[in-house]
């Protein structure tokens, strides 16, 4: 796992400026570096290098080609690649390997097949860019499901691109004026989704795509696709078959193999385990492929209903794991709050991001790869909007349009506060907690006419962020252009798609990247094999969903390894009682962070609506912290890049 940065000009490269946007990112790769220059073309590579297959000198990056037409700068892990090197050899390809670092196959594979014939070829998680002499031109390319992240784009006359946007912001030629319309996007989605960045002229290479760079930066193609999601869930869902047993065993033969790849390393390996069904299956399967006890790490808190520690605990000493817990106290979980500016060095508001840093953080003291439990609510139906939600729209599917919104705007003007207080007289059964924050949801949702206008709604976080941002206006996504979507039959199939192609790569995956590797510690997700995420589409509906519960095949293939008592918990999410903080220990931060005089001289918010939901918040009349933490990690990652 490693950190890539470089840029290109018409004037010529220099060692000293690519070596400092390097060492802004050192926490990606800190055994080794490299730089390589072509002083007449002006094009400038840097490699950070976290030594974890090869730890030779022959895995050294940047890495030229033997033919030295090629030099490649390349941030992941290629889990094919020893059938990659054998399948060269049987085209009848000359190849004096150096070494046996994936990074040589990978320069071995683009000489040989080109960018997409090796791009099709690959799997694993990979961000790379090659350089072709002969063609001058530059490649840059991203894996299938945006599991290693990649900015690119163009700042004062220079081409600059890289893992982290801190590295791109020390280049002299770096401008850094902040885009208000990814902004609004930030607002509604807690993230600045693909292929947006939070300033002007620098945008995120999207998942499965390649682009070509050519005359310093100044020609960009368009991205190319060169692997189609939207193509795969259409023709999957289009031909779902096979009995359930069946299908169990293919899982299980797939995940073993997937899990298996992902734990070949030369450096001590393990893994997290929340208790969840996802981490637990990742552990199980290692475990049943290692000679000795697999190394597994638990953040737990004392704050009840966001503990997960004695359920992974107990998993743990089923599998007979090495297992580390740590209890955090509330203290410790918020002194890594001034860090998360610096950390994400762009917008992010997913809180989970604390917990995820901390137990990247246990893990890190005892081993340099961990594997992570990402993508299974997405692939195999695990999230509650795909339950519980779901049901929701049936039943609004029920009433006509006009009564629907007829209905919205009545509850939306009912005081939830009055009736909240009344019925905690009644029953706890007929008790709905948090009914002054449902309520205006519930009218929200209601008034929507379609499944996708209805799913947006329920992943928003500020419904109108334009009206927040100054002079920002929200641009068109996937969700307000439903031609964009593949045929799928039906909305959980949609929305299962418009996760895995947002929510998975901008929030889930971006959230782990950031988090593990600002401690260089390298996260695997095998349930993001390529081969598992083709399956998963191949699944009927009904063997992921029954019984009001998803992953249900996920969870049969579990109760191989694990018994059905022990996993049997509603689910939990991996969070933090930001609410309670709020109104207490980071009252005063936060208070100073929404000052209405400070936020209309920076001029970036409209203080009234944001002023409001804080008094409405910290007078305890309604929880809004989502909406607040979305301002306050604004307000961090602006007063830290002004640092």
């Amino acid at each position: 796992m490693c950190g890539i940065v470089g840029y290109w000009n018409k004037n010529g490269a220099e060692g000293s400026t690519i070596d400092k946007m390097a060492t802004e990112i050192r926490h990606r790769g800190p055994d080794d570096a490299g730089i390589w220059l072509d002083e007449g073309s002006g094009l400038a590579l840097a490699h950070r290098r976290l030594s974890v297959i090869d730890l030779s000198l022959a895995g050294h990056q940047p890495m030229v080609s033997p033919c030295e037409r090629f030099t490649l700068v390349y941030n992941g892990e290629i889990y094919n690649h020893l059938d990659l090197r054998a399948e060269l050899e049987d085209e009848g390809g000359s190849f004096d390997w150096r070494g046996h670092s994936d990074t040589e196959t990978l320069l071995a594979a683009l000489r040989h097949w080109g960018i997409e014939g090796a791009l099709k070829r690959l799997n694993g998680m990979f961000a790379f860019a090659l350089w072709d002499k002969a063609e001058h031109a530059l490649f840059l390319a991203r894996d299938r499901m945006g599991e290693k992240p990649l900015y690119y784009g163009s700042s004062g006359g220079s081409f600059l691109f890289g893992s982290e946007l801190k590295s791109l912001g020390v280049h002299p030629h770096w401008r850094g004026h902040i885009d208000r319309n990814a902004l609004t996007l930030f607002m509604r989605y807690n993230c600045v989704p693909t292929p947006w960045s939070i300033y002007k002229g620098i945008s995120k290479l999207s998942p499965a795509h390649f682009v070509v760079v050519r005359e310093a930066g100044r020609v960009v193609s368009e991205p190319k696709c060169y692997w189609n999601l939207g193509e795969i869930a259409a023709r999957g869902s289009a031909n779902t078959k096979g009995a359930p047993e069946e299908l169990i065993d293919e899982l299980d033969e797939l995940l073993r193999d997937a899990v298996g790849k992902r734990m070949v390393a030369d450096v001590p390996l393990g893994s997290f385990l929340s208790g969840g069904f996802d981490s637990s299956m990742v552990v199980a399967l290692m475990q049943a492929q290692s000679t000795r006890p697999v190394k597994t790490f638990t953040i737990g808190f004392h704050e009840k209903g966001y503990n997960e520690a004695e359920q992974a605990k107990a998993v743990a000493k089923h599998l007979g794991t090495d297992h580390t817990e740590l209890y955090v106290t509330p203290k410790e979980a918020m002194a890594v709050i001034p860090r998360l500016p610096t950390i994400w060095d762009e917008p992010f508001s997913d809180s989970s991001q604390i917990p995820t840093f901390l137990v990247s953080e246990l893990a890190r003291q005892h081993v340099t790869v961990s594997l992570s439990g990402d993508g299974g609510d997405e692939l195999f139906c695990g999230y509650s909007r795909y339950t519980q939600g779901y049901r929701i729209w049936k039943l609004m599917c029920l009433l006509p349009g006009p009564l629907r919104r007829t209905l919205g705007r009545l509850l939306q003007a009912f005081p939830g506060a009055p009736l909240e207080s009344l019925i905690g007289f009644l029953p706890k059964r007929f008790q709905i907690p948090h009914l002054a924050e449902r309520l205006p949801k519930l009218a929200g949702v209601i008034k929507e006419d379609s499944g996708e206008s209805y799913y947006r709604r329920l992943v928003s976080h500020w419904k109108d962020p334009a009206a927040v941002v100054l002079r920002g206006v929200e641009p068109l996504t996937i969700f307000e252009t439903p031609e964009r979507l593949p045929k799928l039959s039906g909305l959980r199939e949609r929305m299962m798609y418009m996760d895995s192609l947002t929510y998975l790569p901008d929030d889930i995956l971006t959230k782990v990247d950031r988090a593990s590797m600002a401690v260089s510690l390298e996260a695997r997700v095998p349930l993001l094999d390529q081969r598992v995420v083709e399956f998963s589409w191949r699944i009927p509906m009904s063997l992921k969903v029954r019984d009001g519960k998803g992953k249900w095949l996920l969870r049969e293939l579990l109760y191989r390894y694990v018994p059905r008592k022990l996993m049997e918990r509603p689910k939990m999410g991996f969070g933090v009682p930001i609410d309670a903080w709020l109104r207490g220990p980071l009252r005063e931060w936060a208070e100073e962070l929404l000052d209405e005089k400070k936020l209309r001289e920076e001029g970036f918010f409209n203080p009234a609506p944001i002023r409001k939901i804080w008094q409405e918040h910290v007078t305890g009349q309604r929880r809004c912290h989502h909406y607040l933490w979305d301002v306050l990690m604004f307000q961090a990652w602006l007063a830290d890049s002004k640092n």
